[in-house]
């Protein structure tokens, strides 16, 4: 079920419901098209921090807020989701970063499911690019609203008809121009708010960081024709005239529904298009949507508490060996010490130590409404999919799991250092970094992953957290399948026949290990009644 299909709270139901001034939303993008900048400079904005870091500076200046671990600094990437809360101008955003290498892709799609609306961040060069589009599609399967940012606009790019174009051809969306970037490259004077008669641009001259904001009467303003150059101002008066006919104006509820992407042009680097998202997602961002579950759909405006865990972090503090529960709130207003029923176990539990997040740091949350997510610590307890409830027995739906594409055999280096490896495993692979196999017959461990570079993220997490070395051994399968089959002999009757080939995950589901594409054809032809599935959706019965 999409969230355009949920029953929606009403729009307005008075200010004693504080979920409809929460924005939740996270960050999307292909590698380098800018998204880490864009979430610094929106946290500066937003008054969150006061410095934006610079992802690739170096040493000292290397404090890019969003990119905590110690491998996310040194490689300039972000490898994990983080969380980061903050208010201004009365509304509470939740701004969800996300990995934008594919090789993170499932922490990514988990993340989706936590989010309002996304920022689908694009390189005014390149373009859409392959990531972009796989994770737009997650999008659209849950009818996310998206705002389009088009980055990096200071540099030589596409023009900006045909990025628009691109934009509305390739995935299927009405487009609306929200701004105009005046001039790019060596050329860039700035941007051109041409519903609001504003000119963003810099007081420094072209190509410089934005500080300067002037009004103008329209694109005949002196303002206008005495700083930008006549070619340029030709050129964004053609587009200006062309994208009032070829473009929609700007439909709220089609944004809504996930049908149209505002299009806002700008640079991270240089400031430009921040204060305009923000101030657009605070004006028409959604409120705290209807959440589907196992016997009926969750509603914001709901009295009593429920929410779902969709990430789960160990070790967010290496001094104190935490695990920490991302909970996305559902519905009610949740206090510091209620006690919860975890649904999946079927136990109460008191959340006496909630927190707000800021990347890694945190503070003590007192009270959480719809739409925010708090931080659980726990035990081990909370997993991804749990769900949290005042004593509804109701389990969200829609968290996937995805069947690894790569296979490693896990390589000790110091054998004394088997509890600590197999306790490091089992917390990355509570987290959805990796999934942990073992074989029916043998006793090492197989990992599964998505992509290579979560296996330098494992061995370099191992290292530094649980101070012990592995290494990863080539093995003969290069996927896994998850066995599913509605007759329970037939499914006994195949695994038994198949335990040279099979495995089980740590939920103890059993799983097919195949050595190549033709394998899973061919028997899968053999096996017609049995269903091999490539993903799953996460819902936790009780233990």
């Amino acid at each position: 079920m999409s969230l355009s299909e949920l029953p929606q709270p009403a729009e307005a139901p008075g200010k004693s419901a504080p979920y409809l001034s929460r924005r939740t939303f996270a960050i999307i993008s292909h590698p380098d098209a800018g998204k880490t900048t864009l979430t610094e400079k929106l946290l500066f904005s937003g008054g969150a921090i006061r410095a934006a870091g610079q992802v690739r500076a170096r040493g000292e200046r290397r404090r890019a807020r969003s990119d905590w671990m110690k491998i996310e600094q040194e490689r300039g990437i972000s490898v994990s989701s983080s969380v980061m809360t903050f208010e201004r101008g009365g509304i509470t955003f939740n701004l969800l970063d996300t990995p934008g290498h594919e090789d993170f892709s499932e922490d990514t799609y988990r993340t989706l499911t936590a989010v309002d609306a996304a920022i689908m961040v694009i390189d005014a060069a390149k373009g859409i690019e392959t990531q972009t589009r796989k994770l737009f599609e997650v999008c659209r399967l849950r009818d996310i609203p998206i705002i389009t940012f088009v980055n990096k606009i200071d540099r030589e790019g596409r023009h900006p008809l045909e990025a628009l174009d691109e934009i509305q051809e390739a995935l299927a969306l009405d487009v609306t121009p929200m701004t105009w970037p005046v001039g790019m490259g060596s050329d860039f004077f700035g941007v051109y708010d041409w519903r609001n008669k504003r000119f963003l641009t810099s007081s420094e001259g072209r190509g410089q960081r934005f500080d300067s904001v002037r009004e103008v009467s329209g694109l005949e303003d002196p303002v206008l024709t005495d700083t930008v150059f006549a070619n340029v101002m030709a050129e964004l008066e053609e587009n200006v005239e062309l994208g009032a006919e070829a473009y929609p104006e700007f439909d709220r509820e089609a944004f809504l529904e996930g049908h149209m992407t505002p299009v806002f042009f700008g640079s991270a680097l240089r400031d430009y298009g921040i204060e305009e998202i923000i101030e657009f997602i605070a004006e028409f961002g959604p409120a705290p949507h209807a959440q589907p579950a196992t016997a009926r759909v969750i509603r914001p405006d709901e009295p009593k508490v429920s929410g779902f865990v969709f990430k789960v972090q160990a070790n967010m503090d290496p001094k104190h060996r935490d695990r920490i529960a991302f909970v996305r709130l559902c519905s009610g207003t949740f206090k510091r010490g209620m006690k919860l029923k975890h649904v999946r176990a079927g136990k109460t539990i008191a959340v006496s130590a909630p927190i707000f997040f800021f990347a890694e740091e945190r503070e003590i949350a007192e009270t959480a409404y719809p739409g925010d997510v708090i931080g659980v610590p726990n035990h081990g307890q909370l997993r991804v999919g749990d769900t949290l409830t005042e004593g509804e027995e109701i389990h969200v739906t829609g968290l996937p799991a995805f069947a690894p594409e790569v296979l490693r055999r896990v390589r000790l280096s110091d054998t004394m250092r088997v509890k600590q490896m197999r306790q490091g495993l089992e917390d990355l692979a509570e987290e959805g970094l990796v999934q942990i196999f073992k074989p029916s017959i043998g006793s090492n461990w197989i990992v599964g992953v998505v992509g290579v570079l979560q296996l330098d993220v494992v061995i370099d997490r191992l290292k530094v957290e649980y101070q012990t070395e592995i290494g990863f051994d080539a093995v003969q399968y290069n996927t896994a399948r998850w066995i599913e089959c509605d007759d329970d002999q037939v499914l006994r009757r195949f695994l038994d026949a198949s335990r040279g080939s099979l495995a089980y995950d740590r939920d103890d589901r059993p799983v097919f290990l195949f050595k190549n594409a033709w394998e899973v054809s061919y028997v899968g032809e053999k096996n017609p009644e049995i269903r091999f599935r490539e993903t799953r959706e996460i819902v936790h019965t009780p233990d």
